[in-house]
């Protein structure tokens, strides 16, 4: 199991094959990397994934591994496996496109193989590029990953398409290896790349999250302050936050998905601090009881502190989240930008 990225490394012993590798490798540096030349392409993909999500290795460890080389290494005696310098040295000697397709390959799903790293792709989100496939491709796909994640997956695919798969699973004969190369192929560069591609989070965008994690007067608190440091950070970061507010591009079809996941008492809640254009949107699609419930118990509620509304709205916007990265509902990014979140 690769180690987690950031994870401090203070035990050789724990270390698997290929970290030791990553270790040995980075102590070497770019001076020495017509060593990489010896190793098959396997063998580079395996040690780069291990290299770029080490993290920080003590300098005991990297005496244990390689103590004729301790000399060479930095002045506090540990070295860092990370992104940035897995790529730095893999540029030194394959040429760009190659180090761009396996540096996606390792910032995506884990896995040895093309189906190990299918294997560890939400269902939901795997189920939403297959649905556009020819059911025989959706077959071989599902016959060569393990039967509870197809199982998954199929679940989550369009009955009647889902239904012709089975049927494609049930008379498959055994698929030629040219035809499983072109499979994984077209796995490999529209699928897993555009997956490792979505996935890389943008400091702004992490950033953005955390804004919206903050109360009400904290996030206007740093957000002024923000801008009269960097003006244009502030505004990147404003539109790529998502707010209560942003529910009301919801159509009507997600506002209805929405309502049913999220509790009455919290939504009454939330909506004593929405606008009345997003109140109005919830109540249109609740029956005429249900908004004349919900109207009500807003009134009875008298003053609510601000403190419990924005708790109240951060919780129903997770909720929306979690429904969007299911596939359920459709949301727009406060920027405009209409976008299926995975």
């Amino acid at each position: 199991m690769i180690r987690a990225k950031g994870k401090n490394v203070a035990d050789a012993t724990k270390l698997t094959g290929p970290e030791k590798a990553a270790v040995v490798l980075l102590a070497l540096g770019e001076e020495h990397a017509e060593v990489w030349q010896q190793l098959d392409e396997e063998e580079i993909k395996e040690i780069s994934q291990a290299m770029a999500s080490l993290g920080t290795v003590h300098s005991s460890v990297v005496e244990d591994l390689l103590v004729e080389f301790v000399s060479g290494m930095s002045a506090t005696g540990a070295i860092m496996g990370s992104f940035e310098q897995t790529q730095r040295l893999l540029a030194s000697i394959m040429p760009p496109d190659k180090v761009d397709q396996l540096m996606e390959e390792i910032r995506g799903p884990a896995g040895r193989t093309m189906w190990d790293k299918l294997g560890n792709v939400n269902e939901a989100v795997l189920a939403n590029y297959l649905k556009n496939e020819y059911p025989q491709t959706v077959a071989v796909v599902l016959s060569k990953i393990k039967s509870e994640h197809a199982a998954r997956v199929l679940a989550a695919l369009p009955e009647d398409f889902a239904l012709e798969c089975v049927m494609r699973m049930l008379r498959m004969e055994p698929v030629q290896r040219d035809i499983l190369d072109k499979i994984e192929q077209t796995l490999r560069t529209e699928f897993m790349s555009n997956l490792a591609r979505t996935s890389k989070r943008d400091s702004h965008e992490m950033m953005a999250d955390i804004f919206n994690a903050f109360d009400r007067q904290t996030e206007a608190r740093f957000i002024t302050a923000l801008e009269e440091r960097n003006r244009e950070a502030a505004e990147r970061i404003r539109a790529l936050m998502f707010v209560f507010e942003d529910l009301s591009k919801l159509d009507p079809g997600g506002v209805q998905t929405l309502l049913r996941s999220v509790e009455k008492d919290q939504l009454a809640l939330a909506l004593k601090g929405a606008s009345d254009a997003l109140r109005e949107m919830f109540f249109s699609n609740m029956s005429e009881r249900a908004a004349k419930i919900m109207r009500e118990d807003m009134e009875t509620m008298g003053p609510v502190r601000l403190r419990d509304v924005d708790q109240a709205q951060m919780a129903i916007v997770q909720v929306a989240k979690d429904l969007a990265n299911k596939g359920e509902i459709m949301l727009a990014g406060a920027g405009g930008d209409d976008e299926l979140v995975y």
